[in-house]
């Protein structure tokens, strides 16, 4: 299966990806993220089931991240046999000094907070290009096809400027792994993570949001394959 933006391989995104799969230990049941760097660390947890006999369950956050584990021979559980899970590992699409995140450039934000809310321990793999001293990428928010229209009004009510993300090869709008819409929405610099999070989860018809505020620690892949680690 082809990962989503990966066209060659990327020596900061796989030093990042594999550094937080060392942190898998037998016995865990661990959610699994979507996106091209934590890719690397569903192959080095699925060569480490098949070399090294580690014993894990996966929790998948997307239809991705599923094919992934199939392929890397990691088996699978869910939510409602693991309600709580030991460690959650995913990418972002940016994150900022105070590990604030956003994340959802997949699509999958609802799940992927849902998995990273569920465990005890949240870990987050990104090369240098997605840290941020503050937040100022757009925030996907997934929304009720048919409350699309008034969740445009009130974010532009909050300043945002919402674009409805459309599918690259199909006509009309991606269509979420839950059968929803994604709204991009530009907000400028983001001085208030958590305060925006609270009023875009306000807005009747809002399914999720992409601003993350429960990241534990951040694996930064860098050029020459070292990798820093920064904990809250």
């Amino acid at each position: 299966m082809t990962e989503r933006n990966i066209s060659a391989d990327s020596p900061e995104k796989r030093a990042a990806g594999i550094a937080a799969s060392r942190m898998v230990e037998s016995g865990m049941v661990v959610g699994l993220g979507t996106g091209s760097t934590v890719a690397y660390t569903i192959k080095e947890l699925g060569r480490r089931v098949r070399e090294e006999g580690l014993e894990i369950l996966g929790v998948v956050t997307s239809y991705q991240s599923e094919m992934l584990a199939i392929e890397a021979g990691i088996p699978l559980a869910n939510l409602a046999q693991h309600p709580e899970l030991d460690i959650a590992i995913d990418g972002a699409d940016q994150i900022d000094s105070k590990l604030y995140a956003i994340k959802g450039g997949g699509a999958a934000h609802t799940r992927e907070k849902i998995v990273s809310a569920s465990a005890r321990r949240f870990l987050v793999v990104a090369d240098e290009s997605k840290t941020s001293i503050q937040l100022d990428k757009a925030v996907p928010v997934e929304v009720l096809p048919f409350a699309k229209t008034l969740v445009i009004k009130k974010i532009k009510e909050l300043g945002g400027k919402p674009e409805l993300r459309l599918g690259l090869r199909k006509d009309g709008p991606v269509i979420t792994d839950n059968g929803n819409f994604v709204l991009d929405v530009n907000l400028g610099v983001i001085n208030d993570p958590e305060g925006l999070a609270l009023k875009l989860s306000s807005i009747p018809g809002v399914v999720e949001h992409g601003i993350f505020s429960n990241v534990d620690e951040l694996y930064i892949g860098k050029k020459d394959g070292s990798v820093e680690i920064v904990r809250k």
